[in-house]
């Protein structure tokens, strides 16, 4: 019998127990073992719960218990999260994590650690939530040169984004919607600017590369300043808006970003909207390859968590391959990305604007005040440069390739 213990009982913790019970047969039957959770650790009592005494508060515990071989760690962020993990690695107990922030912080030390304890640090359900994704970069592609990565990785602003193109609504509306349905956090800082993408494309990143990608590095941009003016402008251009994660390794070098981008119809990533995310890899021998889901939730992520602990009860003993080493990767600046980029200015700018980018497509949706236009490919630097010699600009979004 495998006994698990599930530090964390919130949404994903709770979830994680509950695919398990629920699922039991089929688990077990998977896992060649029985699954059985033996403690679910939380600060707090959980009086009527079915499993209330299941419930513990001190971690010690788990760490003495050696019929524990696997913890969930559902808590989230670094404190005490990282602790915790790194101790139950160094007593040679596997931990399967839902938690992006650690593992995007320090996920090749934990991997070591668990290498040279013949157990493992399993992390499935921290991009993605019930898409699988980690396991496809590490086993199914392993004959593939993976030299891209562009992904919606954010269920909030990707919910945000299709409402205000489908609606025609503003930020600031859709937003408050979303918090009052419990899509968005009562601070949603974490999603609305970014951070959350960034972390997850950081892990998936150091997947392709092999390497460590710090989340540091990576260029990021929220979509904040993105208005219901920008989508009237994106479907006169058959296009939509989508906060995009995406990094290239390319022969100018290494490129990592987050931001929203322009992107057409004819784009598989298109069609992604409300709630659902999706990874859309490049190999160099498989070409495109689309994987798609549910990015969120308690039971899509749970899942995630429950099947590494089913890899993990397959592998007792031994530690799962995971190119993922602590070397970090120099990421370029991406002042040298080229692209198009989508611009709005005031009226009175036009001349400046025709001056300083010269060839230029005009977009017209009726805003008298406005002129906006599509550029020529040019770098990140020249666009800088140009738009500083126009007076600068209301808004700018990058159009995807």
């Amino acid at each position: 019998m495998i006994q698990v213990a599930v530090l964390g009982y919130g949404t994903v913790g709770s979830g994680v127990v509950e695919v398990i019970e629920t699922n039991k047969a089929d688990i077990n039957k998977k896992a060649g073992e029985e699954l059985n959770v033996k403690y679910i650790l939380d600060l707090r009592d959980f009086p009527g719960d079915p499993y209330e005494k299941k419930v513990i508060h001190d971690y010690q515990r788990i760490l003495d218990d050696p019929e524990v071989t696997v913890i969930c760690e559902t808590m989230g962020g670094l404190k005490p999260a990282y602790d915790f993990t790194k101790q139950a690695l160094l007593a040679g107990k596997s931990v399967c994590t839902s938690n992006k922030e650690l593992v995007a912080s320090h996920g090749p030390e934990l991997i070591q650690i668990a290498k040279e304890h013949c157990c493992n640090y399993l992390f499935e359900a921290s991009v993605g939530g019930g898409i699988p994704i980690i396991r496809p970069l590490n086993y199914s592609l392993t004959a593939e040169r993976i030299d891209g990565i562009t992904g919606i990785l954010n269920g909030t602003t990707n919910y945000i984004l299709t409402k205000m193109d489908r609606e025609g609504a503003d930020f600031a509306e859709v937003l408050k919607e979303a918090q009052e349905r419990g899509y968005a956090e009562r601070n949603p800082e974490a999603d609305v600017e970014g951070y959350d993408a960034c972390r997850k494309i950081a892990i998936l990143s150091s997947l392709m590369c092999g390497k460590n990608v710090r989340y540091e590095d990576i260029y990021t941009e929220g979509i904040t300043k993105i208005s219901s003016a920008d989508f009237k402008y994106a479907r006169q251009m058959n296009q939509s808006i989508k906060l995009l994660a995406m990094s290239r390794d390319t022969q100018e070098g290494f490129f990592a970003m987050v931001a929203p981008f322009m992107i057409s119809r004819e784009h598989p990533l298109y069609s992604v909207s409300d709630v659902f995310n999706a990874v859309y890899v490049h190999g160099n021998m498989l070409g495109d390859s689309m994987y798609y889901g549910r990015g969120a939730g308690k039971l899509p992520t749970a899942s995630a968590v429950v099947s590494d602990v089913v890899d993990c009860a397959r592998h007792q003993g031994k530690s799962i391959m995971c190119f993922w080493d602590e070397e970090n990767v120099q990421v370029a600046d991406i002042a040298d990305a080229k692209r198009k980029f989508f611009v709005r200015v005031n009226a009175g700018q036009k001349e400046a604007a025709i001056d300083a980018f010269h060839a230029l497509a005009e977009v017209n949706v009726g805003i008298e005040e406005e002129f906006a236009f599509m550029t020529q490919e040019m770098s990140e630097r020249e666009f800088e440069e140009k738009i500083g010699k126009a007076g600068g600009c209301i808004n700018r979004i990058r159009l995807m390739k």
